[in-house]
């Protein structure tokens, strides 16, 4: 937050962020959480009204969140100055976790070729492996699609598995990732128009072949890059929210659209953000499975617990379609294993799997 010349800054709230019952009590219908705010210790600060007390650092009081969106009021009687920020309480996305498959096509290219032969879109290896998944877990899986790759494209999918597609819309999820797996980080500069172009493409061919019960409004789109112009583009597609990796001080893929390096740590921290700005939420991944080791999986998705050693409110799984396969260069034999590691993980957690748009946008 800032007044012009003098910067402050609240100590454990930012705008956009979000809570649930971990964060406080409840009284009644509102969540009660502290609240701080920096300001020099002879002012006179009130937060929605309330009287806020110097503790020796910072004015603090406490705030009642009602579901949904919320104003925080925040005014210095001393100096005049007012401003009001945005926060969110949830109630559904606590100890919830959803996995998700980014680059994916080529299962799509098997069963097209396989029209002839294949009864089910289950047939398929790879999509087989994920309903015994959700059979055995009741794990949703969100698919984040090419429009096209070697030899095919989303506009010669059959269609005549529409009705499975659809009878499978409450563990299944397609949304669109990017045009084609090259140029990595496709939409880092690209322009509105591309974007939009691109997303339509894909969402044309999913309604065609699979139904809008299959549709979401959430995605992770190739590298988690785009600038401001794309992500207005995604928006505008109907997307409410993007997840990325949230990577800063360190070498690692930022995976961050265009989000600033504060804001990226405010997420990277808490997991889960909304910029106001442009109305868009922001989830924070857990863990890409293809890239821990299996021996290494639950020691990864345990050290994301926060200072007062608790797991993240929320856990996104995610995992590449491409390692499954033996004629990959860098196939992983135990690609399933892994996945069924992080999901035994997160039962043991007490976690129970839900999609992000039944977890957050409801």
């Amino acid at each position: 937050m800032n007044n012009g010349k003098n910067q402050i800054n609240t100590p454990n709230i930012n705008d956009g962020d979000w809570f649930s019952d971990r964060n406080g009590r409840f009284e009644k219908d509102l969540l009660i959480i502290p609240f701080q705010i920096n300001f020099p210790s002879d002012n006179h600060i009130k937060i929605n009204g309330e009287e806020a007390q110097f503790n020796g650092h910072c004015f603090e009081t406490e705030i009642g969140l009602r579901p949904g969106k919320n104003k925080v009021d925040i005014v210095n009687l001393t100096s005049g100055y007012s401003e009001n920020i945005f926060i969110y309480r949830g109630d559904s996305f606590e100890d919830k976790y959803r996995l998700s498959i980014d680059d994916c096509i080529w299962f799509l290219k098997d069963i097209n070729q396989h029209k002839n032969q294949y009864k089910s879109i289950f047939d398929n290896p790879f999509l087989s492996l994920f309903r015994e998944l959700n059979q055995k877990y009741g794990t949703k899986v969100h698919f984040n699609l090419f429009y096209r790759t070697e030899g095919f494209d989303l506009s010669e999918m059959t269609d005549q598995f529409k009705d499975e597609w659809q009878a499978n819309s409450d563990w299944i999820r397609l949304s669109f990732h990017a045009e084609k797996e090259f140029p990595d980080a496709p939409y880092t500069n690209a322009d509105y128009q591309t974007v939009a172009q691109d997303c339509a493409n894909i969402h044309r061919e999913i309604l065609r072949f699979a139904g809008k019960e299959v549709m979401s409004p959430v995605t992770t789109v190739h590298w988690g890059s785009a600038n401001l112009e794309g992500c207005r583009a995604l928006k505008d597609a109907g997307y409410k929210a993007l997840i990325g990796y949230f990577n800063i001080d360190n070498e690692l893929p930022a995976v961050s659209y265009y989000l600033n390096s504060e804001q990226i740590r405010n997420i990277k921290k808490k997991f889960i953000w909304t910029d106001n700005q442009e109305n868009l939420l922001f989830i924070r991944t857990s863990i890409v499975i293809d890239t821990i080791k299996k021996d290494d999986i639950e020691s990864h998705l345990t050290s994301n617990k926060d200072n007062d050693g608790r797991l993240p409110p929320f856990v996104d799984f995610l995992v590449h379609e491409q390692y499954f396969y033996p004629d990959y260069f860098n196939y992983q034999q135990d690609y399933g294993i892994r996945i069924e590691t992080a999901l035994k993980w997160a039962l043991s957690n007490h976690y129970s799997p839900e999609f992000v748009e039944d977890a957050f946008l409801k």
